[in-house]
């Protein structure tokens, strides 16, 4: 009984100690703050920009809208000389004689450049006639302009289609490349003053057709 009694009281005597050991170390340790100040606070990174910041979405210009038409467009303008004096085209004519640009000043002038292999071509070329006779008798002039071929072809093609309207020789292209006509058909629209007032690529249809002629020819209602 004795030994148990005496390892008793020492276990409860160390525990007293370790006590009494804790509290003197608590006692002499420095106070800490249990919270930072808010003025202290470190501040928020945030990886998002504010609303104020401009994002890239906010500063990249509008994407440009679809242009309805080559004479709406500024690169189409350029193409086509809309708006501006229309080239010097003097060329031999199928059949004898001379096309001269220059003559025909005072008349609203159709100019189509193209060659008899184009298919474009071909299918156009009823059109033209048709609106060739129609509108003669408001001084319109329509003249096609082949590219590179002799004269023996493209008098047969004009044959073939029952071209109402002169055409005219550009053996080495020469003139084509002078009105930027690189890809054939190419069209353009000339008034009475000798400007170009619209232009366009071919194969185009008779609603195209009119409305360059309408450019050309104020004052009259032209229809497909």
């Amino acid at each position: 009984m004795m030994p148990r009694l005496a390892i008793l009281v020492g276990l409860l005597a160390g525990i007293v100690v370790a006590a009494l050991i804790l509290g003197a170390v608590y006692a002499l340790a420095p106070e800490s703050p249990t919270s930072i100040p808010a003025a202290t606070a470190a501040p928020e990174v945030s990886s998002a920009p504010s609303s104020d910041q401009p994002t890239a979405s906010a500063t990249a210009p509008p994407s440009e809208e679809p242009l309805a038409g080559p004479s709406a467009s500024p690169s189409g303008s350029a193409l086509f000389h809309i708006g501006e004096p229309a080239p010097a085209l003097v060329v031999r004519q199928v059949g004898g004689g001379t096309i001269d640009l220059a003559s025909l000043k005072g008349k609203p002038v159709w100019v189509n450049f193209m060659a008899t292999y184009c298919p474009p071509c071909q299918d156009e070329f009823p059109l033209m006639n048709g609106f060739a006779v129609r509108y003669a008798k408001d001084d319109l002039v329509v003249v096609a302009i082949d590219v590179k071929e002799d004269e023996g072809t493209v008098a047969a093609f004009a044959e073939s289609l029952a071209a109402t309207f002169p055409l005219g020789l550009d053996p080495n292209g020469s003139n084509a490349t002078a009105w930027d006509a690189l890809v054939l058909p190419v069209h353009f629209w000339i008034d009475r003053d000798g400007i170009v007032r619209d232009g366009a690529l071919g194969g185009i249809g008779p609603d195209i057709m009119a409305r360059g002629l309408q450019t050309v020819l104020p004052g009259v209602t032209v229809t497909p």
